[in-house]
């Protein structure tokens, strides 16, 4: 049972710390989008405080546990502010690639720390599942955005993609 609630707790520093980068990316985005894309300023910054509250369940979960958060915490909200920044200097499509990228990784991760964890350790099962539904909005609501892929939002998901998927390994491993 002590490995598997260590598991949970290097699971959730990560989710925590990812939603930070969240919230940074939003904030971000929204940044610029008031010049950019005007029209997604308010769904962005309803995404923005979903990202807020789910940053906020890790944190009392960690509270709780009496562990401390992620040594990336700090890295990923200046790297996702960075990150919205830059994406939404390009509008609409570019800040819709971008969400649905991160969104995409966000997601088959947490479905697998769902399987992983079931059984395991409880508390961090229900800390998961309680931000999937607002994610999966998240992914749906910019997929509509997108419109047909082109080369550079293509060539941006790749790159946020893989950016997270990084982001996610290093932060398991630190």
């Amino acid at each position: 049972m002590q490995q598997d609630t260590e598991l949970g707790y290097r699971i959730l520093k990560v989710n925590h710390a990812g939603e930070n980068g969240a919230v940074h990316i939003y904030a971000g985005q929204i940044a610029v989008a008031r010049l950019t894309a005007p029209a997604l300023v308010a769904e962005l910054s309803q995404f923005k405080q979903h990202e807020e509250h789910h940053r906020a369940i890790f944190q009392a979960e960690l509270d709780r546990r009496r562990r401390r958060r992620c040594r990336s915490y700090w890295l990923c909200g200046a790297g996702g502010f960075l990150l919205g920044l830059v994406t939404a200097l390009f509008g609409r499509r570019m800040i819709a690639a971008t969400t649905v990228a991160v969104e995409r990784v966000v997601l088959r991760h947490l479905e697998h720390q769902l399987e992983t964890l079931t059984g395991r350790d409880e508390r961090a099962v229900r800390a998961i599942a309680s931000i999937i539904g607002d994610e999966r909005q998240h992914h749906a609501q910019s997929a509509t955005h997108l419109g047909a892929a082109s080369l550079p939002t293509t060539v941006m998901s790749a790159i946020v993609s893989a950016s997270t998927e990084t982001v996610i390994w290093v932060g398991m491993r630190i």
